[in-house]
């Protein structure tokens, strides 16, 4: 039987007088709609670490294509050579000890899994870092995290000039973008590496070691390496979280297991018959970074489980070459985020591409906005599928149904072994239909943040559930719906007002590119709705979007300012950055 749950959301509680006592049992409505065959829980048996999984699919694969990348294809045997043979540099060469931290700054080349892979059997733990950081965040980073050693493109390697006295680093390992290209390359591929060296800023590191060297020193050993568990630290990944502060969240080889078998399960029984993913043949293109945790655990990880290919992009913001590139794929599998999947529907030729092999496509980082995913589906005729996750949680917790021939609007049910609830301020769980903050419980769920007791405690509830931010509501079946998230929520004469909802709306108009919408302050309603846009049609003025909004959404949420930029902050893999717009006085 259904536990009934009560709320409290927007009813005045009287003062001084205690919560009532109510059940906080969870209820699993979405298990009743599971398919016949999936199973409720997940299991890690014949599991022990991501290295040994690594290396025992390296095996069975090991004539399989694993990575290509700017006309250059590793098979399964290559990555695992190379990654045995930077392991045996780390452990031999610099005897990092099992549990010290390595630092990987690298962009989608051939590069960056052997050092992931490496650096993972050696029983060390991978800190991922943009390659877009300023120096100033990339010392804060490695400050924090107490990195011994760094994998860093040079490219970017003069960030570090200046700043290693003051940090633990004891290595800098510099790689060059086509240390592991074949040779001859094409001509194209051969002109593209030769203008990026000619823009490699000159950087002064001594201690310096290149990446092809580290390899060769390598190769001079056994491969006598620390024994890992499930339970040992795989990933330090950064994530500002709810508070802005940057914190590594510690993610274990447990926790990124569970997430990809659980995600392997779900692919598996929600495909359809005719779209069922073949072992050994799949080919994922990564445009994502593989620094982010999306495109870790969905493109690296999962179809590592496979024996499938990820064909890696290492510039996706050069949106013609990366649509040449497809050209010349045989891609079954996409991944993304809204405003990638935005721009390649803009951008001339993506239409004529050969889709007939796309099985799957897998939107997420982002709300998949429904114009973006109908486009989508036209152009492709794959379904757009939308997923919800976050680094906290490796990142996977919902997932929509792989045979859905249509845009659902929810991010899906939880996975298996997942548990969701709706909880209000007080963290009493709330009725069907109610909105209150999103909480997750799962193996997946991080061990705790780096060296930060305090942050970690309030991510938690005292019941164990993560706090993710977001504000959501279940329906019956236990579908989820993101309402917006907690901070971003803006507040218009004591009414909730959702800024993913209004962006939804302007963003559904011709003549709009991009939204983002904040709240300012205000002294009659405390605060408004500004818009802030970026037009595809540069007639468009904000009269005609006003009176476009009051079409479409009641007084209180319709934008009271609306301005006109150029382009909108963005992180690396896309995500608008509204916060950025308020501290830059947008929000005024």
């Amino acid at each position: 039987m259904r536990e009934q749950f009560h709320s409290y959301a927007g009813r005045p509680r009287p003062l001084n007088k205690p919560l009532p006592k109510i059940s906080t049992a969870v209820t699993t409505p979405w298990l009743v709609h599971y398919p016949k065959e999936m199973p409720a829980e997940i299991s890690l048996e014949g599991f022990s670490s991501i290295a040994a999984f690594f290396e025992r699919t390296a095996e069975q694969y090991a004539t399989r294509p694993a990575f290509a990348n700017m006309g250059t294809t590793l098979a399964y045997a290559d990555i695992e050579e190379q990654s045995r043979a930077f392991a045996n540099y780390l452990h031999h060469e610099l005897s990092l000890k099992k549990g010290e931290r390595v630092a990987i700054m690298l962009p989608n080349i051939l590069q960056n899994p052997i050092a992931i892979f490496g650096a993972l059997r050696a029983g060390l733990i991978v800190v991922n870092i943009n390659p877009l950081y300023t120096a100033r965040e990339l010392k804060l980073q490695l400050e924090d995290s107490g990195a011994s050693a760094i994998v860093v493109l040079e490219n970017f390697a003069h960030l570090l000039s200046g700043m290693l006295p003051e940090l633990a680093l004891r290595k800098v390992i510099v790689t060059r973008l086509g240390d592991c290209l074949a040779y001859p390359r094409s001509i194209g591929v051969n002109l593209v590496v030769k203008y990026v060296k000619r823009l490699v800023p000159g950087y002064d590191l001594p201690q310096a070691v290149g990446f092809k060297q580290a390899l060769e020193q390598g190769r001079g050993h056994a491969c006598d390496l620390p024994r890992v568990g499930l339970e040992d630290i795989a990933f330090l990944q950064y994530t500002g979280g709810t508070t802005g502060i940057s914190k590594g969240a510690e993610l274990t080889n447990k926790n990124l297991l569970a997430n990809m078998v659980q995600i392997s399960h779900w692919i598996r029984y929600t495909t359809p018959n005719d779209k069922k993913l073949e072992f050994g043949h799949e080919v994922v293109v990564t445009a994502l970074p593989i620094y982010h945790i999306f495109a870790l655990t969905a493109n690296l990880l999962t179809f590592l489980g496979i024996g499938g290919m990820n064909y890696l992009i290492t510039n996706p913001r050069d949106m013609k070459k990366f649509v040449r590139e497809l050209k010349t794929v045989r891609f079954t599998c996409f991944t993304g985020v809204n405003t990638l999947f935005s721009y390649l529907l803009k951008t001339p030729g993506f239409t004529d591409l050969d889709f007939s092999s796309l099985k799957m496509t897998l939107g997420g980082g982002m709300a998949v906005d429904e114009s973006i995913a109908r486009r989508w589906r036209d152009v492709t005729g794959c379904t757009l599928t939308e997923a919800y996750g976050l680094t906290e949680s490796s990142p996977a917790v919902c997932i929509n149904r792989f045979d859905l021939d249509h845009f659902s609007g929810s991010i899906g049910p939880p996975l298996p072994s997942t548990e969701c609830s709706i909880q209000d301020s007080h963290g009493i769980m709330l009725a069907v239909g109610e909105t209150g903050e999103l909480c997750v419980r799962g193996p997946q769920v991080m061990k705790d943040y780096w060296n930060r007791p305090e942050e970690t405690a309030k991510a938690f509830t005292k019941n164990g559930w993560l706090r993710t931010g977001d504000l959501a509501r279940m329906d019956e079946t236990g579908l989820i719906y993101i309402v917006d998230r907690k901070k971003d929520m803006i507040i218009v004469s004591g009414f909730n007002v959702y800024p993913s909802e209004i962006e939804s709306v302007i963003t559904a108009h011709p003549g709009v590119s991009e939204c983002a919408v904040i709240g300012v302050l205000d002294p009659h309603t405390g605060e408004a709705v500004k818009a802030i846009v970026v037009k595809s049609d540069p007639e468009l003025d904000a009269r005609t979007l006003r009176s476009y909004c009051r079409e479409q959404l009641t007084g209180y949420k319709n934008p009271k300012y609306i301005e006109f930029i150029d382009y909108l902050p963005k992180t690396s893999v896309g995500k608008i950055l509204r916060r950025a717009l308020r501290r830059a006085g947008r929000g005024k």
